[in-house]
């Protein structure tokens, strides 16, 4: 089945880059200051998701709803902008993905619940603001995924309807976020995926396990 869109929205974090070494980086930078041994990335990176909800319960087992857990949110942030290039990249696939969009005129855009602060930087950063029709953060509308609005603010921006788009994420709140759009939603198999439900529960309308699938769905 071919995806009829005029264009094709990603989530950024484990969708288009890889950013798990430095939000893993940023947590385990925080435990070597207080005296504890690094974690494995591997501990963190099905984590990258939930933000810094996620690092932090993976790196200190605490949660929004325990004391401390507002100062270490926000010193692991300013840790995280701190590095947040330093071994951050486009998923080397990806970037071939990107390139034949960009071949094919296919107009292009993200929407991530990474906040501006991180989200324009990072994407300056990695060469993709140019590129990008529209980059829409978690900040940009009142509300984050798994609500639409910020995949309508996308539509809209790139005034194309959002029954004609296609979004593309790693997370089941990206397929939710999709689908309540009104959007063809792809499920990003190569990225961090959770700790939830697999990701062929997720209802998505496709699931590319690679990269180079989104190409041979778009046709």
């Amino acid at each position: 089945m071919r995806l009829r869109v005029k264009a094709v929205l990603f989530d950024l974090d484990g969708t288009l880059i890889d950013s798990a070494p430095d939000l893993a980086g940023a947590a385990n930078d925080m435990r070597v200051a207080r005296g504890l041994p690094e974690l494995p990335h591997s501990v963190f990176r099905p984590m990258v998701g939930s933000g810094a909800k996620g690092m932090m319960g993976a790196g200190f087992g605490v949660g929004p709803d325990d004391a401390g857990f507002a100062d270490l949110r926000d010193e692991f942030l300013a840790r995280y902008e701190l590095r947040m290039t330093r071994h951050t990249q486009v998923f080397s696939e990806v970037s071939e993905l990107l390139s034949s969009l960009d071949a094919a005129n296919v107009t292009w855009g993200i929407v991530t619940n990474k906040a501006s602060r991180f989200a324009s930087p990072l994407a300056a950063a990695l060469m993709l603001h140019h590129r990008a029709a529209v980059i829409i953060a978690g900040d940009t509308t009142p509300h984050s995924k798994p609500h639409p609005a910020p995949l309508l603010e996308a539509a809209r921006r790139m005034k194309i309807a959002p029954g004609e788009c296609a979004y593309v994420g790693d997370d089941l709140r990206d397929i939710q976020a999709g689908r309540a759009a009104g959007m063809t939603t792809v499920a990003a198999g190569w990225g961090y995926l959770g700790l939830g439900a697999p990701i062929d529960a997720w209802g998505a309308d496709h699931i590319a396990s690679v990269p180079a699938d989104v190409v041979s769905l778009l046709g």
